[in-house]
């Protein structure tokens, strides 16, 4: 039985290939990540625990695919690709992305946009553990970004969710900000961090919470148009 209608054409219509939630039946999957590769070079696989992982890589040595893969395990993102004859991958780098976190327990929705970002093309630069508790830390990141000439800055966190606005109004690069679940009692698993992202004075844009794989979607499509314009403009 077919279980799934994958969107083989997304990259074309929306920028971005159809990229596989994790947190589905391991059999599902398995078929899921088999079809997309019998149609493409890569597959990218978000919220992907351990077991799972384990589960399809198996499953694809069962069926004697040649792929390599990648795992980031703190941000559980898996990525099948094949590889080309000459050893290279098919990673077009559209730009350079900063990525900053309020605290070391907002570091796995971090490293969901890392990879996540790494994967469409992006080039990342972190800065983690900067938040307003220490106000300097926040304003040396925010001096790395630029230095480093990021386009874009993804900015999360939890508790009352104030980095961002912080970061925004320090800097006139693109913030996008992501709540996360991190948090005492009224902190309501992040209920509280994004009312404060999304009644900041300075600015930015808000993803739902945790939601570390759509911001990182949103920075590449910015760089991404940044990038026709200038190559428009050159011709």
């Amino acid at each position: 039985m077919k279980i799934s209608k994958i969107d083989m054409g997304r990259k074309k219509r929306c920028g971005i290939p159809e990229i596989v939630f994790g947190e589905k039946d391991g059999n599902d999957l398995v078929k899921i990540i088999i079809e997309i590769l019998d149609n493409d070079r890569k597959v990218i696989i978000t919220r992907l625990d351990k077991t799972k992982k384990e589960k399809i890589l198996n499953e694809l040595n069962k069926k004697n695919i040649n792929f390599k893969f990648k795992y980031n395990e703190r941000g559980r993102v898996l990525t099948i690709y094949k590889e080309k004859s000459d050893g290279t991958k098919d990673i077009e780098i559209v730009g350079k992305i900063g990525i900053i976190t309020a605290g070391t327990s907002d570091i796995n929705v971090a490293e969901e946009a890392k990879e996540t970002a790494l994967q469409l093309g992006c080039e990342v630069v972190e800065e983690y553990d900067v938040g307003i508790a220490g106000l300097y830390r926040a304003i040396n990141a925010v001096e790395k970004m630029k230095k480093s000439n990021v386009r874009c800055i993804i900015v999360i966190a939890g508790m009352e969710g104030a980095l961002p606005s912080v970061i925004s109004g320090l800097t006139n690069i693109p913030v996008i900000a992501v709540p996360t679940s991190v948090g005492y009692g009224t902190g309501e698993k992040g209920l509280a961090a994004i009312m404060t992202m999304l009644n900041s004075c300075t600015s930015v844009a808000v993803m739902n919470i945790d939601n570390g794989f759509g911001a990182a979607v949103m920075a590449y499509k910015i760089l991404s148009i940044n990038l026709s314009i200038n190559v428009n403009k050159e011709k």
